[in-house]
């Protein structure tokens, strides 16, 4: 009994001596370890009579469990105090100032411009809609009344996925933001079916588009905003006044003209080409194209869920991109997309 305390002492005495984590260890190995002391008071056991083993035997598991205690006791204390040098040499004096960060953040130049269109266009009781970015064959092209031919489609002008459509078509990158435009007015038809009257759609679809083009006006990803005015008796007069009155608002002049020009879009007829001229600053006088427009086609009427022979309507295309370059006096595309802090700044 006399060896097993003096045996426990030892031990509490070796552990105190260990400072680090690894002079405990070998302290351990001491009392512990395959060749320690206790380990050879087990083997002592052999050599005794059988009653003597369990007395004995128990004495030594009792003095284990105590030199273990003592063990543990020790590790605790060297992770408190590696705890606190850690803390005081990493103290953080809490009543310094605190660092502001070099800049604020703020809107990006083209945020700012959407923003601004759909506020214009609110005001003048516009919806906003909003739809997926990779679209199908028929809501990108066959809804739009683009045939099966057309340009649009091949490889050269449309981003494909690998991944088929209901009709076994590949699905795309949207080309434009056309393809919300019909399912605003189609979930617009299911929603008045079978009533007398349905109120006009009117909505525009902000969004990014994309097309395989690249270089100073032009961008792979771009953004886009289209307007659709739908009723029973809406005509190329309130296309003007609408268009007029949003360039009017998004420039804050009035001190501008529009030109409409004849052209042609599969999904829109007769269609037409919007030109705009500044009456004074920097652009004055240069004729400078901002849309593509025009009268609903009706076979586009139709796709949406609508009777062509009841409803009429204008729809345009505008790029923001392009709006934005103009209000702020951007000659260069690219320079929204490349995160030069020193071009975003300016916008702050």
């Amino acid at each position: 009994m006399h060896q097993s305390m003096d045996l426990v002492v030892s031990a509490r005495a070796a552990f105190a001596a260990a400072s680090t984590a690894a002079e405990l260890e070998n302290a351990k190995a001491r009392f512990l370890g395959k060749a320690g002391a206790v380990t050879e008071l087990m083997k002592e056991l052999a050599g005794l009579p059988v009653e003597q083993k369990k007395t004995r035997g128990a004495e030594i598991n009792r003095l284990k469990q105590a030199i273990e205690a003592e063990l543990q006791a020790r590790r605790a204390a060297l992770a408190e105090a590696e705890l606190k040098a850690q803390l005081k040499a990493e103290a953080l004096d809490v009543t310094l100032p605190g660092r502001r960060p070099a800049a604020n953040g703020s809107l990006h130049p083209i945020g700012r411009a959407m923003e601004r269109i759909e506020a214009i266009f609110g005001s003048m009781g516009f919806d906003v809609a909003d739809g997926p970015e990779i679209e199908t064959d028929w809501y990108s092209f066959t809804a739009l009344n683009n045939p099966e031919n057309h340009p649009a489609r091949s490889m050269q002008d449309t981003f494909y996925v690998d991944v088929n459509d209901a009709e076994g078509r590949p699905l795309n990158l949207r080309p434009h933001t056309s393809p919300m435009q019909i399912r605003y007015a189609q979930a617009h038809a299911r929603k008045y079916a079978g009533q007398a009257s349905m109120p006009e759609i009117r909505v525009i679809a902000p969004g990014r588009t994309y097309r395989v083009d690249s270089d100073a006006t032009h961008s792979p990803m771009f953004h886009q905003v289209e307007g659709l005015w739908v009723g029973e008796n809406i005509s190329f007069k309130d296309l003007k006044a609408v268009y007029l009155r949003f360039v009017q608002a998004f420039f804050e002049t009035d001190d501008l003209k529009l030109r409409f020009r004849p052209s042609y879009f599969p999904f829109t007829e007769p269609s037409a080409e919007i030109d705009m001229m500044f009456g004074s600053g920097p652009l004055q006088g240069r004729w400078l194209e901002v849309s593509g427009s025009g009268q609903v086609h009706p076979q586009v009427i139709r796709n949406m869920g609508l009777d062509a022979e009841r409803y009429i309507g204008f729809a345009f295309g505008s790029g923001i991109d392009r709006l934005a370059m103009l209000r702020y006096g951007v000659g260069d595309l690219r320079l929204f997309f490349e995160g030069d802090l020193r071009f975003l700044s300016q916008f702050r």
